[in-house]
């Protein structure tokens, strides 16, 4: 399976908006209410390709790379929360979106659940995938940081399949298209050179100052669904209690035999299950 046969069957524009400032890469598909996608940390739009077709048939997509990641432009200086928060805002408004729903995936799901604290007016709900954010741990931080820079310093395409394959419970779901598409962003010259803003994020004064705290969490009123991976690298099981614990109202579910990646693991159970919630969502 590839990106074009997840797509083939769906109606899609792919392509740029000028947000802010940024040109910012842009997949949109489908009619109705807007979701945004959200990818992770040195990712891109394409973590989204097996989620799109379904969900487009019921919703308006919008997948964009973020602030500095694919082939999104940079803005020269640390990527930090606020910044992010920023982009998808002007992204927002560039389009024409006054309130999406929002899916956001590890980073992504940091910049969600920020943006749905401090800006709830521009929110309808919130699905957190395997979000970040909420704590400060220093061996995955690590782990991104060191497994990232070797990915993008080398031209060892095997180096980017073992950064793809650390989502993964199941490596063979960082399909090699996957990975030649990452090796290609992270071989952009812009992308290689702001290397040290995508990462700033991984070094400890940044992320405490940036972290998506209880207090915050307490003020998400948006419909919020939290969708964990057992097997999640990135983040242990509590992380994902003491979150639905902080947001008011919020769901848990948790993915057995699942990575760092639920939307992609497990496509068909997540495409259900986020229709069934968009469905319930208050208008």
């Amino acid at each position: 399976m590839t990106i074009w046969t997840e797509l083939a069957n769906v109606e899609f524009s792919l392509g740029y908006v000028d947000a802010g400032g940024l040109r910012t890469r842009t997949l949109r598909a489908g009619r109705g209410e807007p979701v945004v996608m959200l990818h992770g940390t040195s990712g891109h739009l394409e973590a989204f390709v097996r989620n799109i077709a379904v969900l487009a048939d019921h919703v308006e997509c919008h997948a964009i790379d973020m602030m500095g990641h694919g082939y999104t432009d940079s803005p020269g200086q640390p990527y930090r929360i606020p910044g992010y928060v920023r982009h998808v805002l002007d992204y927002l408004d560039a389009v024409g979106i006054e309130r999406a729903h929002f899916i956001g995936e590890s980073l992504g799901g940091w910049v969600s659940g920020r943006l749905a604290a401090d800006h709830p007016e521009r929110v309808l709900s919130v699905t957190l995938v395997a979000p970040g954010g909420t704590v400060a741990n220093p061996a995955v931080m690590d782990r991104i940081k060191t497994s990232t820079r070797r990915a993008v310093l080398s031209d060892d395409i095997e180096l980017t399949r073992k950064r793809l394959h650390l989502l993964m419970h199941d490596p063979g779901n960082a399909t090699e298209e996957l990975v030649e598409v990452r090796h290609a962003i992270y071989h952009r010259p812009e992308f290689m050179a702001n290397l040290d803003h995508l990462l700033c994020l991984q070094e400890m004064n940044n992320r405490r100052e940036d972290l998506l705290n209880t207090e915050q969490m307490a003020r998400i009123s948006a419909p919020t669904r939290i969708v964990w991976g057992a097997e999640n690298p990135f983040g242990d099981i509590p992380e994902a209690n003491a979150m639905h614990a902080a947001i008011p109202g919020s769901a848990l579910t948790i993915y057995p035999q699942c990575g760092h990646w639920p939307q992609h693991e497990h496509a068909e159970r997540f495409n259900k299950e986020t229709l069934e919630f968009l469905a319930g969502v208050p208008r």
